[in-house]
């Protein structure tokens, strides 16, 4: 059995995740770090770091074991279209307020896609705004306007 990882989609997968666990706690390497009684600032982001590793090193040995290669092409439209989606979002956070930042986000994401249909698109974004306003800000109590002006 040889063991190909140049195009082991599992392989990559466990490598970010792996990354983004070890960035994880790099970056809260000076924070107080407590107990499980009394946590500081540094306990969540060091403890999540270490299951991100965790996983990552199961991912990534499950991938190498199974030799699932990667399959389809880069979308640049997708390369594109997101990270600006993303973009727009925090702009609009602070510009024109939260409901109008998600809409942008939400039909920035979908589309990126290759199936975008507007009415579905149109509802999911619609779900998605009163959800998130239920949780964001009535639950947790977030100070985002919803609307900025109003």
């Amino acid at each position: 059995m040889k063991i190909e990882s140049r195009n082991n989609k599992d392989f990559w997968a466990g490598i970010m995740l792996i990354g983004t666990g070890a960035v994880s706690i790099f970056i809260a390497r000076d924070y107080p770090f407590g107990s499980t009684m009394r946590m500081g600032p540094g306990y969540f982001p060091s403890m999540l770091g270490g299951i991100l590793v965790l996983f990552g090193i199961y991912v990534m040995a499950m991938g190498l074991r199974r030799n699932e290669k990667i399959q389809g092409s880069w979308s640049p439209r997708a390369l594109i279209v997101l990270p600006l989606s993303v973009l727009l979002f925090g702009i609009l956070m602070r510009h024109a307020g939260f409901i109008p930042a998600l809409a942008v986000l939400i039909f920035g994401s979908a589309a990126a896609g290759r199936e975008f249909h507007f009415v579905e698109v149109l509802l999911l974004t619609v779900v998605l705004t009163v959800l998130s306003v239920a949780v964001f800000i009535w639950g947790l109590g977030l100070p985002y306007p919803l609307i900025k002006g109003f």
